[in-house]
């Protein structure tokens, strides 16, 4: 149960901060070469966006999307083809409080580590369930795990997709200390 508490302690501040960060975010067109995956947006803003990565639990997608609600922010959700399948009803929730939607792969697994086929069916088949389930055909992919390499982005290239990557990894996960995770996010010469 503590665990649990700090950990939405943790979630409900990084919302907050970043929402008064990030306060009438527009999405902006950012460009890349094909072999390398995006890794910073619009860098003539001071505005940021949360990349929120969805593969396992349900216990804080309806908190965040009130908190994203109630601060007027919008943002982009990386859904797994598993976590969509047994939860379609929150991600229905999701696409309906207007956020985008991006594929991270159906069964989560590391890019890096995937012949050709396989990573195109991790997008392949976790794209046709997104949009079988709530009509959405995505095109930005976030490497689960951060892993990737050049058969991952010809995969993404060859599907019409885009890798997105975190500008700064907070690592929020697995250090549950939210002045850490917010010292993170904020800093701007921290490590990718």
């Amino acid at each position: 149960m503590k665990t649990s508490a700090i950990t939405n302690t943790i979630i409900i501040t990084m919302l907050i901060l970043l929402g008064i960060i990030a306060n009438n975010y527009t999405y902006t067109t950012i460009t890349t070469t094909a072999m390398s995956p995006i890794y910073v947006g619009n860098t003539t803003t001071n505005k940021a966006c949360l990349m929120i990565n969805v593969y396992w639990g349900n216990e804080y997608i309806s908190p965040m999307l009130k908190i994203l609600k109630d601060n007027n922010i919008k943002t982009t959700f990386f859904i797994g083809g598993t976590w969509a399948n047994k939860y379609p009803e929150l991600l229905k929730d999701i696409v309906d409080n207007g956020h985008e939607i991006g594929n991270h792969g159906f069964f989560h697994k590391d890019s890096d580590k995937l012949s050709m086929q396989g990573i195109t069916e991790e997008i392949e088949n976790n794209h046709k369930l997104i949009k079988a389930l709530v009509g959405i055909d995505m095109n930005l992919f976030a490497p689960p795990s951060g892993a990737y390499n050049s058969t991952t982005m010809q995969a993404c290239e060859k599907l019409g997709y885009k890798a997105i990557m975190w500008t700064y990894d907070t690592i929020d996960w697995r250090d549950q200390d939210s002045s850490l995770i917010i010292s993170r996010a904020t800093k701007k010469n921290c490590k990718r």
